[in-house]
């Protein structure tokens, strides 16, 4: 007997424009001020496209991330160095760990109740937490964070 096999080919559209997200955003208001002064510092030293997601509704380990990037090791560093110096002095607050500080590629700050991530940007590209957490709120930063 004879197999008989049929191929079925699918045609895709050809879909041009912008995707929207509908979701509704988290205030910036809505912050604790530790998270507030450490976008603060981080928008200080010129970090490159920081954003803030809001995991309270989907995880417990930690209430937000905050998402920053630096354009060589030594600027990932400073802004590093400025969000932990300003976080001791203002709210008395140290991290409870700090991963990757000498390679500078990614440095994770970890505050408990939030954690800073600083890339390069061959790291942030990489890593890509913002597709990875995509079911987070993002929060909604104005436009002058600067403290």
């Amino acid at each position: 007997m004879e197999e008989v096999t049929k191929t079925k080919s699918l045609k895709r559209e050809n879909i041009t424009g912008t995707l929207e997200i509908t979701g509704t955003k988290t205030r910036f208001s809505e912050l604790d001020e530790d998270v507030k002064l450490a976008v603060a510092c981080a928008e200080e030293k010129k970090a490159i496209e920081t954003l803030v997601l809001d995991l309270r509704p989907i995880t417990s380990f930690t209430e937000f991330f905050v998402i920053a990037g630096g354009t060589n090791q030594r600027h990932v560093q400073a802004i590093a160095d400025e969000i932990v110096r300003q976080l001791k002095k203002q709210m008395k607050v140290k991290p409870i760990r700090i991963e990757g500080y000498a390679k500078a590629d990614w440095i994770l700050l970890d505050f408990g109740d939030f954690i800073v991530h600083v890339f390069n940007e061959k790291s942030r590209a990489f890593y890509d937490l913002e597709r990875l957490w995509r079911d987070a709120k993002q929060v909604e930063l104005p436009k002058d964070t600067e403290a």
